[in-house]
């Protein structure tokens, strides 16, 4: 083989050595602390809308606590058994769902007391649950974390 030859076989060589410790990182780690090679998996229940600071005179009436909600939405067409399924913060507030979701539609949890519907579930709580910083967190029946939204943070809230 001639000089030239090799010095163009190391040249290409090298580079694609320099490609391959580049792209390396960007395999082993999404951005998100997750390898590429273990697909996530983002659930169809997810958090949607949250009012947490329910609107008016905060002054502990059942009406001011239902003014407080989390909103989780199946964005699945299938119907989704929540039965078991956990909604908490970060004080250790835990409610509990006992139904199921239709598909493409969401369901309000209220902190007070109420009837419950289709699209409006009560904690039955006399006290407020999610302050001005909090973390709202969706665990399944295994209570594996599904979903979580945090506001009162730098990033803002939704």
């Amino acid at each position: 083989m001639s000089r030239s030859a090799r010095r163009i076989t190391a040249a290409v060589l090298a580079s694609g050595a320099l490609l391959a410790a580049a792209a390396l990182p960007a395999a082993a780690d999404n951005g998100h602390g997750r390898t590429h090679d273990a697909p996530v998996k983002r659930s169809v229940i997810v958090l949607g809308k949250i009012q947490y600071d329910s609107p008016g005179r905060e002054d502990g009436s059942n009406r001011s606590l239902n003014g407080e909600w989390v909103t989780v939405t199946n964005t699945s067409r299938q119907s989704a058994d929540l039965r078991g399924w956990t909604l908490g913060d970060e004080g250790g507030h835990t409610y509990r769902f006992k139904l199921r979701l239709a598909g493409r539609s969401s369901v309000r949890v209220h902190t007070g007391i109420g009837r419950d519907n289709g699209h409006d579930v009560h904690q039955g709580r006399r006290t407020y649950v999610w302050d001005n910083r909090d973390t709202a967190t969706l665990r399944d029946a295994r209570g594996h974390k599904v979903d979580s939204e945090s506001w009162g943070r730098r990033g803002g809230h939704r």
